[in-house]
């Protein structure tokens, strides 16, 4: 078996990991870097690999960095069967739909702004998407086994990361040795609302994530707590809460918890807020329409006739004209907004008009790339440039990482010491700090934290 690194390696964005075995070429993901212009531009280079010749894509989940590049592959010449679950495949299409409205956006303000006036190409179009989306096959079941080939097999485990999400485990045999590698995807932590915990099966060859490998959350209680306390100060001393939001998982368990807060009492019943955010309210819908992932506590909300993700003052936002409105509102809301590192969407004009205000808050609830917008808020940035023009940082600045979808260094240790990975575990999706920190804590085992574009022979 030869495993080669394509994104995601010694770096968190642009997960793509080629596994070739049983005659066969396997891609788990193909996700978008992203970052600063440098890292984005790396999006639209050779992919490492022959796209035509990939046999299979095996999707963890729904994040734009894990199914960003799928339309370009498709462009490229896949031709192969992509197996997901069927919640990530329509999630899935929701992220890649809204990302190349996004990549024809940029490339026609480019476009305008070429001096010599030649048309500056879109990453990809909606028509790449389509073409992706008729790759998609056979749905995987959590714990159900799909044959790809004799002496091949897959099956997709729940990873309690965003709906849908999984760990993806390949046993393979050939010369009559069986063996089991396991794609860790993005690991969820334990406790999270809504989704269940991440069940991960045993491998032999272990490859897993580290984003936060060398760092502890708060528990989720003690950051819920924490939001609302930052919400009520905010909102007494009259500014708005803007909140960078992930369009998938973080905005369903932030309006999750908001719900529980305004029925206990410990927000007001009418407090406006707004979600802007066309992505996160498609995907809300496509949650309400996957119980199946429910965890037992959400199952219970639902049997006794609940609205997971709804109150009487939240408003849902899909149209332009309504998210420019909300500019307009000097204070006493909480806006909801894509994109979680601010590298995009209606988050940066509800910067823009809130960064600047003392007695605002911006309040970052997920992890910040290097070269993100939303970093250089974290680490101190006294302002920012957004649409070609520079916003002083004046709003206070809040991170609450319980909310992060990611295990932390603990639930990482033991989720490798379920899992096993004595053969030899490799570590992606981190920064290098974060894996060399992780990788100290597993003692005795073989590890390997490969960079962009190497092999290994397993």
């Amino acid at each position: 078996m030869q495993l080669s690194f394509h994104g995601a390696d010694r770096d968190v964005t642009g997960s793509c990991h080629l596994l070739e075995c049983g005659g066969k070429q396997l891609l788990i993901d193909c996700g978008m870097f992203q970052g600063g212009r440098e890292l984005e531009e790396e999006n639209s280079a050779p992919l490492g690999f022959e796209a035509a010749a990939v046999d299979f894509l095996l999707l963890t989940h729904a994040h734009l960095d894990h199914c960003g590049r799928l339309p370009l592959l498709a462009r490229r010449g896949f031709r192969g069967e992509i197996i997901a679950t069927a919640a990530t495949r329509e999630l899935a299409q929701i992220v890649m739909q809204d990302a190349a409205h996004m990549a024809e956006d940029d490339a026609a303000w480019r476009t305008r702004q070429a001096r010599d006036g030649r048309p500056v190409a879109a990453l990809y179009t909606q028509g790449d998407v389509a073409a992706a989306m008729a790759c998609f096959g056979r749905p995987a079941a959590y714990g159900a086994e799909l044959e790809l080939a004799p002496g091949l097999r897959v099956s997709f485990h729940d990873a309690g990361h965003i709906l849908g999400s999984a760990h993806v485990l390949v046993q393979v045999t050939e010369n009559g040795r069986a063996r089991r590698v396991l794609f860790s995807g993005d690991i969820g932590g334990a406790g999270r609302p809504i989704i269940r915990d991440p069940d991960p099966p045993a491998a032999e060859i272990v490859l897993m994530e580290t984003t936060y490998g060398d760092r502890s959350h708060r528990s989720p209680a003690e950051s819920v707590a924490e939001l609302i306390e930052v919400i009520r100060t905010t909102i007494a001393r009259g500014g708005n809460v803007v909140i960078p939001s992930f369009a998938l998982e973080r905005s369903q368990e932030i309006l999750y918890s908001l719900r529980a807060a305004i029925t206990s009492g410990a927000l007001p019943a009418q407090l406006p807020v707004f979600v802007d955010s066309p992505m996160a309210v498609s995907a809300t819908e496509v949650y309400r329409a996957h119980p199946e992932c429910y965890d037992a506590e959400a199952a219970a909300l639902i049997a006794g006739g609940s609205d997971l993700f709804g109150f009487p003052g939240l408003r849902l936002v899909r149209a332009t004209n309504d998210s420019m409105a909300i500019n307009r509102i000097a204070g006493g809301a909480v806006i909801m907004a894509g994109s979680g590192m601010a590298t995009g969407g209606r988050v940066r004009h509800h910067l823009v008009n809130n960064l600047p205000c003392s007695d605002a808050s911006i309040v970052f609830v997920g992890f910040a790339a290097r070269g993100t917008p939303a970093r250089r808020i974290i680490d101190g940035a006294r302002s920012i440039m957004l649409f070609g023009e520079e916003v002083p940082v004046r709003a206070q600045v809040h991170t609450i990482n319980g909310f992060s979808a990611h295990a932390d260094q603990g639930e990482l240790l033991r989720w490798h010491a379920r899992v096993g990975g004595g053969e030899r575990t490799v570590l992606v999706h981190g920064e290098q700090a974060a894996m060399a920190a992780f990788a100290a804590l597993l003692p005795g085992v073989p590890v390997s934290m490969p960079g962009p574009g190497e092999r290994l022979t397993l």
